[in-house]
């Protein structure tokens, strides 16, 4: 299977969906550790950089209530 490289994409004046992992440790309402957000600005900038029109989806924390799951 050939995955596509973000080089072989052609983005300019598209709207890009790009998931990313802003899940980040908060202390007291500030975040604890950036470290994630840092890892996807390369990607970013890449995209900025070639104008594409970015739209960037995240989560923060987990939610409150439980997942089950059935199986039949």
């Amino acid at each position: 299977m050939h995955l596509q490289r973000l080089d072989d994409l052609e983005v300019r004046e598209r709207r890009v969906f790009v998931r990313v992992d802003f899940n980040v440790p908060l202390a007291q309402g500030q975040v604890a550790d950036d470290t994630r957000i840092r890892q996807a600005l390369p990607t970013i900038k890449a995209l900025v950089a070639r104008r594409a029109k970015l739209i960037l989806a995240s989560h923060l924390g987990r939610p409150d209530a439980k997942l089950s799951i059935s199986s039949g």
